[in-house]
């Protein structure tokens, strides 16, 4: 088994991160309520806390780094306790929303909000029962196998839509699965946080006709 990592702290996160003082100072306000909210609600797995900063923090900051907008709607599906979501709120420009159907998990993102100052819209609900809006930007971590999470996510897009999921070691998999059924043009990054973690760009989705062709999308 490899060794594990030295946890990252916020010092190694600024470092990393290159991020402003104001903003690591409100991160780690959220890091703050994270690790309180904890003892009441499960908001993240707690073996990840004693890495908070490598495992949710740089995880998700890390996907800034591959858009290429500097702001724009962003959409991040199933967030639970923030993962995008509140981390690109907090480090970015973008008009965040953040679509979660459990009612705790929203209360504790939009308390983390209302403390940071975030620029975060919460939507409580299931995915497919969220009035669709058009995103330039669409996120999610941790939540389904890509061919379900494209499904859910094709709503919210519009031609020009990035797509950022974070993936594991089954991605080949995931990806043969879902280009059954959809056309999309691929980019695979290694994750900074994890040893077989990925991120997936995708751009250019198109829904495969019967006969196998592209659809229009609308």
């Amino acid at each position: 088994m490899a060794d594990q990592p030295t946890p990252l702290g916020p010092g190694g996160f600024f470092e990393v991160s290159n991020v402003s003082r104001e903003t690591l100072d409100r991160l780690s306000i959220y890091a703050a309520l994270l690790q309180k909210w904890q003892k009441a609600i499960n908001l993240v797995g707690k073996s990840t806390l004693k890495d908070l900063w490598r495992r949710h923090m740089l995880d998700s900051f890390q996907l800034l780094s591959r858009t290429n907008r500097e702001n724009g709607s962003w959409v991040d599906l199933g967030s639970g306790a923030g993962f995008p979501a509140l981390v690109v709120a907090i480090c970015s420009d973008f008009d965040v929303h953040a679509v979660e159907s459990d009612q705790r998990k929203c209360l504790f993102m939009s308390n983390v909000s209302r403390e940071t100052s975030a620029n975060l819209t919460l939507h409580r609900g299931r995915i497919e029962e969220i009035p669709p809006f058009s995103a330039d930007v669409i996120s999610a971590r941790a939540l389904a196998p890509l061919d379900k999470l494209l499904d859910l996510a094709a709503p919210f897009a519009k031609m020009d839509t990035e797509f950022f999921f974070l993936k594991g070691q089954d991605v080949d998999e995931e990806l043969t699965k879902a280009s059954k059924c959809w056309i999309m043009d691929v980019e695979k990054h290694r994750s900074l946080t994890s040893e077989d973690g990925y991120i997936l760009k995708i751009t250019g989705l198109r829904r495969r006709s019967s006969s196998g062709e592209a659809e229009n999308h609308e």
